[in-house]
Order: structure tokens, then sequence, then C-alpha cells
């Protein structure tokens, strides 16, 4: 409650700032440094930007130096990224947390502009994937993006930009220990002349703060960059891989507060181990009235991992190799932009599941999840999508924009077992048949059409006004389809939709930058699991919110950043379930706060020390679709502190968790019990990092 107040607060000061600054403005020719970003698929000023877009520069990236993504998103209003074990994660972006049937491929996570995934064939925790401990920014778009990057662009995107060869980095090296046996090692080294290449590599270990629960994490990106007439070609190269023990959950009502319990692991067994690797070029070319930019890729990922929360605990292995082409033509003419764009793209994506032993408990279970192998199967995709986006400059303060994207996705499945819901010798499961299901071999597709209109008023040189009102798609994905439960035999799913309206006020100052933005959505046709534990479609929910982000430079050596959302996520259908979950229209969608917020406090009195405490808060949240348990939500604060000891030494210390506080990362309500992933506690890290010459 506090926190609240005191975000409401501070909200409050920053509207009242806001009205004065715009009172005040005036015609005048002071410099303020453009914050350019690339959501419109091509480099924009901020202020021009139609939406809620924030965008983690270079020097918030190197001062928070985050060990998981969470660390870093907790400074984006409108999202949370719940932790898991290791480098786990689930995504909410203007959205409750998704798990379960219709949670995966709701975010579109990219790097350099290009999906890491295809777009059916997602993994929820797919951030893990990118280099983003090295990366030179990252944007957060919210809301859905679906009318330039397509499918899975439902909720929102995260672009992690990687830096560029001889522009972006110096030679530099990192070494960094900490709680929990906890090494990392990063180096950025720029070679060849005139530094036309830059490799980056992290290698992370941690010995996990609970029992059996570490992870080893290296990743690798290298580019070289070539001078081409009216433009150039990059080439980069991305590779990662973890090898991670996963620590399960515990049970029982508030158990991440017990010391018996919040630190055990009740799934040592428990592993994931992934790989992936990814192959693309950028090759842009200036025309005096228009630009080329085109992008090939090809991809590779394997993954195996032990499903310790599913009875019997059976082994799922899945991979796929894919190549596609990202291509845009902008055209830029007196009072008018406009950017066409063609994207192509194949997939072959394998999965497996097999269980090693019986399973134990009940003789239902035992019966209905038999040893064996459970699915094999593979999916070859193909996808082409057309899209135009055009803005109109009416005068020299309003901008009108239209866009639209045709999306047309086709999945071909084959099935390397027996149909049904057998045994893998045919046999038949008790109790009515295996708690599984193989369709036959089967061709599916969707085609789905995304508009977008915006207009952008921009009050003052500092000071803009933004509408846009979007319609978003995701298509089912392909276990959504074809890895079927019970006596399920098709999956007859149609593309979730959203529609979303937004409208926002944003301001760039040299010492103040505001954003607010209030937004309504309504999404249909969401994939959800029924009464007979099939995949169906149908489910419907609203999402509306308040989102304000405020950066003030308030002395020379101070500055406060304020991230604060509040917003509700309910459920739009009725269902009254014989078994699992009952959905009543109105009520909160479960793993929903309604308060999210983020406050930091940085004193920098010169370029060689800084520090900086922040608040993170999460307010209270359902754990199930009734409603009837909860989360009470938690605030924790962490320190960080810089100092430049020489010209080519830094010290970086950071103190997580500084009160010790027993919290949790995740938590929900499943087979009559609490379920929690226990949060760390007070940890202290300290790094190292070497750099050849002063300039950073």
């Amino acid at each position: 409650m506090r926190l609240r107040n005191l975000t409401l607060g501070l909200s409050a000061i920053a509207l009242a700032m806001l009205t004065v600054l715009a009172e005040a403005q005036t015609s005048t020719d002071d410099t303020i440094e453009e914050l350019v970003v690339t959501s419109q698929r091509r480099e924009q000023p901020r202020l021009l930007h139609a939406g809620n877009i924030a965008r983690l520069d270079t020097e918030t990236l190197a001062a928070v130096q985050h060990h998981h993504m969470h660390e870093l998103l907790t400074r984006v209003s409108g999202v949370w990224l719940s932790r898991g074990s290791g480098q786990e994660h689930l995504t909410a972006i203007r959205s409750p947390v998704l798990t379960g049937a219709g949670s995966c491929g709701a975010y579109l996570f990219l790097e350099d502009g290009i999906p890491i995934r295809p777009a059916g064939f997602c993994n929820v925790n797919s951030l893990f994937e990118a280099n983003t401990e090295q990366a030179r920014s990252i944007e957060v778009i919210r809301g859905p993006g679906n009318a330039l990057y397509g499918s899975n662009a439902l909720h929102g995107i995260v672009n992690v930009l990687m830096p560029m060869p001889a522009t972006d980095r110096s030679p530099h090296v990192a070494l960094e220990v900490g709680e929990n046996d906890f090494f990392r090692a990063r180096a950025e080294v720029p070679f060849g002349a005139g530094s036309p290449w830059l490799a980056t590599a992290v290698y992370a270990d941690d010995g996990g703060f609970r029992d059996d629960s570490g992870y080893q994490q290296s990743k690798l990106h290298v580019k070289r960059h070539f001078d081409v007439a009216d433009g150039g070609l990059t080439l980069a190269l991305t590779a990662t891989d973890l090898d991670q023990q996963t620590a399960g959950f515990i049970q029982g009502e508030d158990a991440y507060k017990d010391p018996a319990v919040n630190r055990s692991n009740p799934n040592p067994e428990a592993f994931r181990k992934a790989s992936a690797q990814r192959l693309y070029g950028i090759w842009q070319s200036a025309q005096g009235s228009y630009d080329l930019d085109i992008r090939p890729y090809v991809r590779h990922s394997d993954m195996e991992f032990l499903q310790h929360f599913l009875p019997g605990q059976p082994l799922e292995e899945n991979g796929h190799i894919s190549a596609g082409m990202l291509g845009t033509l902008s055209f830029n003419v007196p009072g008018n932009s406009t950017i066409v764009g063609l994207d192509v793209e194949w997939s072959d994506m394998f999965l497996k599941q097999s269980q090693d032993g019986p399973t134990e408990g009940s003789d239902f279970l035992v019966e209905t999840r038999p040893e064996g192998k459970h699915y094999d199967y593979d999916v070859t995709s193909a996808s082409i999508a057309a899209y135009v986006q055009s803005d109109w400059i009416i005068n020299d303060r309003l901008t009108l924009g239209a866009g639209l994207r045709v999306d047309h996705t086709a999945y071909n499945y084959n099935n390397r077992m027996l149909t049904g819901n057998t045994r893998d010798d045919g046999t038949t499961c008790g109790f009515g048949g295996c708690l599984y299901s193989r369709p036959a071999d089967r061709s599916d597709s969707f085609t789905n059409l995304a508009p977008k209109t915006s207009l952008n008023y921009q009050l003052s040189s500092e000071l803009s006004l933004y509408a846009s009102l979007a319609r978003g798609f995701r298509a089912p994905q392909a276990t959504e389809l074809y890895r079927l439960q019970s006596g399920q035999e098709v999956a007859d799913l149609d593309s979730e939709r959203i529609d979303a309206v937004e409208l926002g006020l944003r301001l760039e100052t040299e010492r103040v930058s505001f954003d607010i933005a209030a937004f309504a959505m309504k999404k249909r046709d969401s994939v959800y699991r029924d009464a007979d534990g099939f995949n169906v479609t149908g489910a419907r929910s609203k999402h509306r919110g308040v989102e304000i982000a405020t950066d003030w430079q308030f002395a020379p050596a101070w500055s406060l950043s304020l991230d604060a959302t509040y917003a509700r996520h309910t459920y739009d259908f009725d269902v009254v379930a014989s078994r699992g979950e009952t959905f009543v229209s109105g009520r909160d969608v479960d793993t929903a706060p309604r308060w999210l917020g983020s406050l930091e406090l940085k004193f920098a009195p010169s370029d060689r020390f800084d520090t900086a405490l922040q608040l993170t808060s999460i307010g209270k949240y359902y754990l199930d679709a009734e409603n009837q348990f909860d989360y009470p939500g938690h605030t924790i604060a962490n320190l960080r502190a810089a100092m430049r000891v020489s010209p080519r030494f830094d010290v970086i210390l950071r103190l997580n968790n500084v009160a010790d506080r027993d919290i949790a990362d995740r938590a929900d309500f499943a087979f009559g019990n609490y379920r929690y992933f226990p949060g760390r506690g007070r940890e202290l890290f300290a790094e190292v990092r070497y750099t050849p010459n002063e300039s950073l």
C-alpha cells in the first residue's frame, strides 16, 4: 500500500510537471538528443512513434548487468517477466502471465529485427537464446505489432539489438563473482583493419540458491560489416548453449516463507539442455527517394528437458531448422513515408515425448500415463506475408498512419507413431485411454489480416500526443494442434485475435522524459483446455490499463526513474467445468497482478562513480480462474554501485534483495495445492571490468 501511494503521488507530481512544461513550451533552438527507435522496421524518432515503446539503452544495460531478463524488464511499465528456475521465464506484456494451452506465441522475440523462433514453433523461455547481456539496446513494444511483424506479436514485442562493429563498442573484458558460487566472464573484442569485426562472448556458471539447481550458459555473437556502394552489408552469427539443473516448485500455503523448504528442490532429477544457432545478414541500401533492407537468415535449435511438473515425468525432445527472408522497401517523398514489405519463411520442426518408467501414484495415473513413447512427430511449415505501412504528414504537427498485413501460414504434420491415445505398442490404456492422443497426418493453414491506424500530433518539439487502433493475431502453434490430450482426434482451432485501442502522451526534454499510455484490448478465440482436457478455441478476455514511465534529472548528480502500471485482465466468457476450472466473465485472469511498479534513485557525482537504489513491486494476484486463492505480492530493494578505480579498471557491486525478503518469483494453484517457485534471497555480486582505453 505504501508503494502504491508513493507511485500515485509521484505520478501526480509528474503530471503536474508535464502540465507546467507543456504550458511553457516556446519555439527555442535548444538541442535535444533525439531518441531513435526501430519499431517501424526502420529508424524513427520516438516522439513520432504512435505507440508505447520502451528503449533500454547501452548505459542502462551496462549499469544493470542482469543475470536474468527478469532483472531488466522490471524497468519497463506494463511488463512482468516471471522468473523460473535457472534461465526459465514466463512473460507478461499487457497481459497476465500466460501458461498452459494458449500460452505459447503470445509475444514475439526478435534479434536485430529477426524472429528468434519460427512462428509456429515458439518456446515460452526463448529469450535465453538471445545474448541480451551484451546487447546494444533492447526495445519493448507493448500491444499488438502484427501489422509489421506478423504472427505472435499479439501482446507485445521484445527486440534485442546487438552492437555493430567499429561504432558501438571498445574492447573490454569483465569477471564477476557472487553468492552461490556464481561466476561470469564477458568479453567484447573488435578486430580487423578499421575494426570491421566484433565478437562478444559471455559464460556464466551459477551454483543455484536451491539444492541441485545450478546452470552453465555460454553465448557468442560475431558480426562482420562491409561498406558497399550506397549502403552496407552486415553478417552475424549467434550461438547459445544452456545446461541447467531445474528446481521444481514447492507445495503448501506460504511454503515460500518456510526456511525448511524454500531452498529445497523436490525434483533434483529435472534438467533442461538447449542450444540454438542463427546466421543472418542485413543488407541496407539507400537510393535517394527509397531505401532497401533485406535480411536473410537460417536458424537451428535443439532442446531436451524433463517435464517434472507432469505425472511420470516424461522427457521431451524438440528441435527445428528454418530459413527465411525479411524484405522492406521504404519510400520517402514530401508529405509521405511508405514501407512495403515481403516476409517468407520455411521451417522443419520435430517433437518427441517418452517416459522411462511407470508412473507413480493412483491406479488412474499409473494406467493412463504408461512408460514408453507418447509422441513422435514432425511438422514442416511455410509462411508468406505482405504488408504496407504509410504515414501522411498532414501539416507540421499532424501525421496520420495506416498499415495492413496479409499473413498466410501452412503446416504439414507427419505422425511417426500409431494414431490415437494408445500405448506405443498399440495396446489400450485403462480408464478410457491414455492421457495423450496422436492425430493422423494432416495439413492446416491459417490466413490473417492485421490492420492498424494511428495519428501523432506534435504539440511542440518536445511533446506529442498519439492514438492508435490495431488488430493483432496469433496462428495456432504446432503443439496446440498436434500434441493432443485424452481422446481428442483433431484440434479445430482458429487464430487468436485481439483488438486494441491506445491513447498516449509523450514528453522528451534534456532533463525530463515522460510517457503515459492508456489502453483497452479485447481478445477472442483464445486457446484453452476445456472440461474434457481438449485443446479448444473460443475463450475471450478483456485487458485495460494505464502505464506511466518517467525519467527526471532533478539535480546535476541526481536522477529519478519511475515505471508504474495499473491494469485489469478479466475473463469475458463463462464455462462451467465438470472437471478443471470454471471460468466466469468479469473475474480476474489468474496470475494477473493489477499493480506493477519500479522506482530507481540514482546518484552520479562524476563519470568515475555512480550508485543507485531500486525498488520493485508486484501487487496481489489470483492463482486460479475462480479467484479463490491468491499471492499477496511483494516489494524488494536492490542496490548497485560502480567506480572507475583507474583509467582501465572499473569495479561494480550489486546487492539484490537488500532486506532478504522471502518472496515467490512465481505462484499458482493446481491439483488442490499452492505451488511456488521461491525467489532469491539477499545476494552480493562483484565485477571487475578491464578496458584497454578510456573510451567506453
